[in-house]
């Protein structure tokens, strides 16, 4: 017998579909505290979420039996993936459910801002008559600048040219070329702001683009723009907006999702009278939450009764006794993948994998996907897995190609991944020390050895005396710990890098400060 909790609201669709199972005991508790749900975790096999839950690592290791986590829907900010990962949990989600539903929401908002339906709503039931006030404009012939350029930004593009609008797109992990395939113009981010009438977002919320729309990038918009975020609180400036349209530069805005949810009763989007704002509702439709439901439902299913595992988010789709002898390289092909995607700039054309030594000897298809899904997890995040990332990588034109060696000089194995984009291109190396620990050996030109996890960050500098202890320092100043410090040469170059991994992430003046120190040239952040 299988135990199940449901720890968020589900539609009963997908409730019955579970308690229809002979095999499954299911208990539905959407009232628990964090304290009572890690207390009664560790009697449950399967834990079923939507987006309320916080499944913390305290949470994941007091599930003693715990199997799986499956989000009905797409985002996991609120999973410790890592943790899971490590405790050997899978972690799936629904990424095709609420597709639809989110992008019709996000061009329900682009009309009710631009007709002021819900202040003219409010107005009337007030009893006033005030239509000269709630003057709108029309979208039609105007130009929609869409940030993001994935699932729902596609749907979003599609339902916006029915309604005969212009639409241009920025997505710097896509090429042009596929972007202009959709019948999208693709331009940079300037051009974007400063010719869209409204800018949509539909990216992931990462540290890339979080603030992505700021004071700086507010300034350099139209005059009048509407600005729209249906997608994750926190990729536009909340406060920032606020000022760009008490100032006269942006007319109005239509938000949907919020830094902290919910925001508190005096937020300032909340008290505008120019911004309309709905409780997270992209996905909140009939369909959608059925839909979500049962495809949960059967993702469940299949995994607790067959051992299949789909959409899992940490893990491929294969046989559990393979996957065990496979995880730790599974590991390591995915942090390679996303290290390679974080320190290459511009949009991926292709990627070059060379397996060395015993992996050789190991099925390598579950190794490239984990390296295609890694890489493609730092632009995509949560709408990437294990298994669709070959398929989206060839939908944006990323060729994949492998080679394998059997002799190897310095290693037993070794895995070695190239990006290629249309600006840029680097390679990164890992191998296994022992039995599953992971390491990297290399990047580029550069040897070290380093553990691949947490907020880290790469330094490149000349090579002189002093360099490493001004860092160290810097760092020291602002209360940023060094938990970690690899350094690798290239001796005939006079150049070193510097992987450090810091208790905290480093702000952006911190970043600044190190740029600013003699020797230093370039300074990354990264997160693995």
């Amino acid at each position: 017998m299988y135990r199940i909790l449901i720890s968020d609201p589900l539609s009963e669709a997908g409730i019955e579909k579970l308690r229809n199972i002979a095999e499954f005991d299911v208990e539905v508790n959407t009232s628990l505290t964090p304290e009572e749900l890690r207390e009664v975790v560790k009697e449950f096999d399967a834990l079923v979420i939507r987006s309320a839950t916080k499944v913390t690592s305290d949470i994941i290791n007091a599930g003693e039996k715990l199997k799986v986590i499956a989000r009905a829907g797409i985002g996991l900010d609120n999973v410790d993936i890592d943790a899971a990962t490590r405790k050997g949990i899978v972690v799936m989600n629904t990424p095709e459910g609420n597709v639809i539903t989110t992008a019709e929401h996000t061009i329900a908002m682009i009309l009710a801002v631009s007709r002021n339906i819900p202040q003219a709503n409010t107005s009337l039931k007030s009893g006033k008559w005030e239509k000269k006030k709630f003057r709108g404009k029309e979208v039609f012939n105007k130009v929609l600048g869409i940030i993001g350029v994935g699932r729902i930004g596609r749907v979003v593009a599609d339902r916006a040219r029915g309604l005969k609008m212009r639409v241009i797109a920025y997505d710097p992990y896509i090429s042009p070329e596929v972007v202009e395939r959709l019948g999208i113009e693709a331009v940079s981010l300037d051009e974007l702001l400063a010719r869209s009438d409204y800018i949509t977002v539909h990216t992931p919320l990462t540290q890339e683009t979080k603030d992505l729309l700021n004071k700086n990038t507010l300034q350099k918009v139209k005059k009048g723009v509407f600005i729209i975020n249906c997608a994750r609180g926190g990729i536009v400036n909340e406060a920032d907006l606020v000022e760009a349209i008490n100032e006269g530069i942006v007319a109005g805005a239509a938000v949907d999702v919020f830094t902290v949810e919910p925001p508190p009763l005096d937020h300032p989007l909340l008290q505008h009278e120019k911004v309309i704002v709905t409780p997270h509702l992209g996905a909140s439709t009939e369909e959608a939450q059925e839909n979500v439901a049962l495809a949960v439902a059967d993702q469940v299913i299949d995994y607790l009764l067959k051992g299949t595992i789909r959409n899992a988010i940490n893990a491929p789709t294969i046989d559990g006794e393979v996957l065990a002898n496979l995880r730790p390289y599974l590991t390591l092909s995915e942090k390679l993948g996303c290290l390679v995607s974080q320190i290459t700039k511009g949009a991926p054309n292709e990627i070059n994998i060379e397996y060395v030594g015993d992996v050789t000897e190991l099925d390598r298809q579950p190794l490239t996907i984990s390296i295609v899904k890694g890489l493609l997890s730092t632009y995509m995040k949560d709408e990437v897995n294990f298994v669709n990332a070959i398929a989206l990588a060839k939908e944006r034109n990323i060729s994949i190609s492998e080679t394998t060696r059997k002799e190897t000089e310095d290693f037993t194995n070794l895995i070695m991944v190239q990006l290629t984009t249309n600006e840029d291109k680097n390679m990164v190396a890992g191998t296994i020390f022992g039995k599953k620990d992971a390491r990297l050996v290399r990047i580029n030109d550069f040897r070290l050895e380093a553990e691949m996890e947490g907020n880290l960050l790469l330094i490149y500098n000349i090579d002189t005396p002093g360099t490493i202890g001004a860092i160290g320092t810097c760092l020291g100043k602002h209360n940023i710990n060094i938990s970690m410090m690899d350094v690798g040469q290239v001796l005939e170059k006079g150049q070193n890098i510097i992987l450090l991994r810091t208790d905290t992430p480093v702000p952006d003046n911190v970043v600044k400060e190190l740029l600013e120190l003699k020797n230093v040239e370039v300074v990354q952040r990264l997160y693995l």
